[in-house]
């Protein structure tokens, strides 16, 4: 008797982690351990959900289309973001690479380091490649969308949010690059109007 419970019980905690999978997983999302990141020497939280979603290309490191590659692309995005620029940690939320996997910077709850202005009030995704002249691949984009789709779902971006391409909201870059800036242009929650930073003048 005890024992058949028992397996009732485990069959149930099974079929409830198969639906939880479904509802929630339908990208995969590639935590800071497992891409080896190291840690941030500062995290100033954020709070949410944010009104706006901010997407970036890389440029460098270029695009890359296996996990392995991808991992070392965000370990050579954290290097120059931390050892080169002074930052706390990787500048984006997330990067979405052409493995199709999405990778977690800075996540949901922390302040990134990719648009002033925007950076407590945004998630930030970096598309990984240079994306001036063409598009990332479908799945990557895919990607991108899911992992926005399920920011919203979880309540971490808001349901009514504005989408802009980095170069809307910051002045003198060409991210994202214009043949993904075009084609996030025809996305839901995209916006051609956004409020451009202007770095003040040097003393």
């Amino acid at each position: 008797m005890k024992f058949g419970f028992i397996m009732e019980f485990i069959c149930c905690l099974l079929v409830l982690i198969s639906v939880i999978n479904v509802q929630c997983c339908d990208f995969d999302l590639v935590s800071r351990e497992d891409w080896h990141a190291d840690p941030p020497t500062d995290v100033e939280k954020m709070s949410n959900p944010v009104p706006f979603v901010i997407i970036h290309h890389s440029f460098m490191p270029p695009a890359c289309y296996s996990a392995e590659d991808c991992e070392k692309s965000m370990k050579k995005m954290q290097e120059m973001h931390q050892i080169t620029n002074g930052w706390n940690d990787v500048g984006y939320s997330f990067a979405v690479g052409g493995d199709g996997r999405a990778y977690e910077g800075r996540g949901w709850f922390n302040v990134g380091a990719h648009a002033p202005t925007y950076n407590n009030k945004s998630i930030g995704i970096c598309i990984i490649g240079d994306w001036r002249t063409e598009l990332p691949p479908p799945q990557q984009l895919s990607t991108v969308l899911k992992l926005i789709n399920f920011g919203v779902r979880k309540g971490y971006i808001a349901k009514d949010y504005t989408l802009h391409g980095h170069r809307q909201v910051r002045n003198g870059t060409e991210c994202p690059g214009n043949a993904l800036l075009e084609e996030i242009s025809t996305w839901e929650h995209f916006s051609p109007e956004a409020e451009m930073y202007f770095p003040p003048p040097p003393k």
